[in-house]
């Protein structure tokens, strides 16, 4: 059982992360970006998403990679200055962020699908799991050209692989990450049942 005096010392620190991840993964670089380049509101066109591969349907692809790049290191520095004070702190950071970027309080909690900001999460604990991801990625789009399936079954690999390194706390983090994206691909899931998911490289 957890000390509770131990736990009233720590718990400030463990909610401060919390609310500063979250603060940071909310910012929406696909909409400042789109909005800065004039194109507008991202939201008003394909998905509706925030994120980058709804900004690449704007067809400006240096726009999209920075939105990627945004979101992916808005994870990354929410976990890496958290650390400062302790692993606790940033696991609870990397949580906040990945929430903050998919249900963004600015924009009505409707944010993004959180896939680039879960790498940058990653990224900030683990170079190792980020190649499993990677390789689980790639070797899915090769075979099936599906984007989000391979994202989907990245982010299954990711927990995995984090707790057979030994990484505990952290694979159960992923582990949180990765059903709160399956909820966020709910729609992308249906259409892979279906048979209707877009493929990479198709257009039309």
């Amino acid at each position: 059982m957890p000390d509770p005096i131990s736990w009233s010392l720590a718990a400030p620190y463990l909610i401060g992360a919390l609310i500063f991840g979250y603060l940071l993964g909310s910012i929406p670089f696909g909409l400042i970006f789109t909005r800065m380049a004039g194109m507008g509101d991202v939201r008003s066109i394909g998905s509706g998403n925030i994120g980058a591969t709804n900004v690449l349907r704007t067809g400006n692809k240096k726009i999209a990679a920075a939105t990627l790049l945004g979101d992916l290191l808005k994870g990354t520095f929410a976990v890496l200055i958290a650390w400062q004070i302790g692993p606790d702190q940033a696991v609870m950071a990397g949580f906040g962020a990945f929430l903050g970027h998919c249900f963004p309080i600015w924009l009505k909690f409707k944010g993004g699908k959180g896939v680039a900001t879960y790498i940058g999460i990653l990224l900030g604990f683990s170079i190792k799991a980020v190649l499993v991801f990677a390789v689980v990625w790639l070797a899915t789009a090769a075979i099936t050209r599906y984007s989000s399936l391979s994202a989907l079954l990245a982010t299954i690999a990711t927990p995995i692989a984090l707790y057979m390194f030994g990484y505990v706390q952290w694979a159960e983090l992923f582990a949180l990450l990765t059903l709160i994206t399956f909820w966020r691909h709910r729609e992308n899931i249906g259409r892979l049942l279906n048979g209707t998911e877009g493929k990479i490289g198709k257009k039309g």
